[in-house]
């Protein structure tokens, strides 16, 4: 029999789906298959669930409730449609296609099997294990809600839900891969969202052919989009409802993939990636300070490194005023290796914060900023003025709500700092050239990523020098292509 043949009818007889059953899900070989046969109105029926995936209290009373039925029932004309009746629970569909039992089966749902039909019940007893919602820890926020989406691909439709109380927002939901077969959904509402991103999106789910979605999220990123050897990101990543509910209502389409607690938010430009609910929570002059200062921070992350290695090549670059900057001591490390080192170590320290034990992580940060930081200096390794701007950069970088954009500017940074070393001002102005024009020629779903400054959109570029107040927001960003243009509609 072919491992894989979408259109396996179920057939009359029990004793052979059972057979079918048996040599495809392993009930004898898996000790997490379930399997239970009753006799109902005089009918053997055959249960099949995930002893990790359902709830147990509710199994049990889908059984009990079925055994009644046989004290109470007589003279019964069909035994499937009393049975379907029967069943204590609200959500009962009915298949008559092997291939969905099993699927729907290892998602966590009930099968039921009656002896003499060829249709079969699914009921809807899954709990998955995971966690319970919490804030992220890379979005927090001062004042605002603290739930955060979660591995369970049911409660974050849910928690969606409970933010858009609209009947036109839609959660679409298929599986991917062939092995894993991964739930996958896409929320949008309908009379908001474009239908062509829509369409075109389902299609580039549809089109995936692989055994399964193992880094859930960001595998199916690298098939929606074309990354190729561009490290910026081409799609935003949220883990909070609210964030996800305000790009709902702008109209963009959300994707979520179970065991994930990452949102995949499209399409997006480079400036979806510098906002933070942070400046939403507080008044649109505070929003606004925020904001700047974020980009300040963005700005310093990739290009105080670079500049003021070309102040140190290049002092009468400097006017008088400033004159003072640059190393004030000898070193035998020439200034280019210092900040390689600097900068790479720094990161070498981030990777290993991220493998310690939190009770351990304290005491490693000590021991790499107070130790090997100030013994480096003390030997003559590094000059004072590479670890503050080093650290400076660093800063900066962290000041990214995006993680995925800070490790893009953090490597942009070093190829500058690394063409300044070698051709001085003209490496500098290469760089920065290639920089714009990189950014300027990514399209991330045929949206260009510096929208709305190229192609230029002055009340969207108001939106994102400036934090406007919510009733000022009148218009839905164009570049989406909404059907419905005004928000209060």
């Amino acid at each position: 029999m072919p491992e894989n043949n979408n259109e396996t009818p179920i057939v009359m007889k029990l004793e052979q789906n059972r057979m079918m059953m048996n040599e495809r899900i392993g009930v004898e070989q898996s000790f997490d298959v379930g399997f239970r046969t009753l006799t109902l109105l005089g009918h053997e029926v055959n249960f099949y669930y995930v002893t990790g995936l359902v709830e147990t209290p509710m199994v049990v009373e889908v059984m009990r409730q079925l055994m009644e039925m046989n004290d109470i029932e007589e003279n019964v004309e069909s035994v499937f449609k009393t049975i379907k009746d029967e069943i204590p629970h609200q959500q009962v569909d009915t298949t008559s296609n092997l291939e969905e039992c099993i699927t729907q089966m290892l998602s966590g749902l009930m099968v039921i099997f009656i002896d003499g039909e060829t249709e079969a019940f699914i009921v809807d007893v899954r709990t998955y294990p995971g966690r319970t919602p919490e804030e992220p820890d890379t979005e927090k926020v001062i004042r605002g809600s603290r739930d955060g989406y979660t591995e369970n691909i049911i409660e974050n439709t849910a928690l969606t839900r409970r933010r858009i109380r609209d009947e036109r927002l839609r959660h679409e939901i298929m599986q991917v891969g062939n092995r894993s077969k991964t739930d996958v959904c896409i929320s949008y509402i309908k009379d908001v969202a474009d239908p062509g991103l829509i369409d075109l999106l389902k299609e580039e789910i549809q089109n995936i052919d692989t055994d399964g979605l193992s880094m859930a999220d960001k595998t199916l990123e690298e098939y929606l989009v074309n990354q190729g050897r561009n490290p910026f990101p081409l799609v935003r990543y949220t883990e909070r409802p609210d964030v996800v509910a305000s790009h709902l209502f702008e109209g963009h389409v959300v994707i979520m993939t179970d065991t994930s607690p990452s949102m995949i938010i499209t399409p997006t430009t480079y400036f979806h990636h510098v906002q933070h609910a942070e400046e939403f929570r507080q008044s649109p002059p505070v929003g606004t300070f925020v904001r700047w200062i974020r980009f300040f921070g963005i700005f310093a992350s990739v290009f105080l490194l670079p500049l003021w290695m070309l102040f140190v090549m290049q002092p009468d670059l400097l006017p008088e005023p400033l004159s003072f900057i640059g190393p004030n001591e000898e070193s035998s490390i020439p200034i280019i290796f210092q900040i390689l080192i600097a900068d790479l170590g720094l990161e070498m320290l981030r990777i290993a914060a991220i493998h310690t034990p939190t009770p351990l992580s304290t005491a490693m940060g000590l021991i790499a900023a107070v130790l090997i930081g100030q013994i480096a200096i003390d030997v003559g390794m590094f000059v004072p003025e590479v670890i503050l701007y080093v650290a400076v950069a660093a800063i900066g970088s962290y000041s990214t709500p995006s993680y995925e954009l800070s490790v893009a500017n953090k490597m942009a940074r070093i190829l500058f700092v690394i063409l300044v070393a070698l051709f001085g001002t003209k490496g500098l102005m290469i760089g920065f050239l290639a920089y714009i024009l990189l950014l300027a020629s990514t399209k991330s779903l045929n949206t260009p990523y510096l929208w709305p400054f190229l192609p230029f959109n002055l009340k969207a570029a108001i939106q994102i020098l400036l934090r406007l107040s919510m009733p000022s927001l009148k218009v839905r960003p164009s570049i989406v292509h909404p059907q419905n243009n005004h928000r209060q509609k």
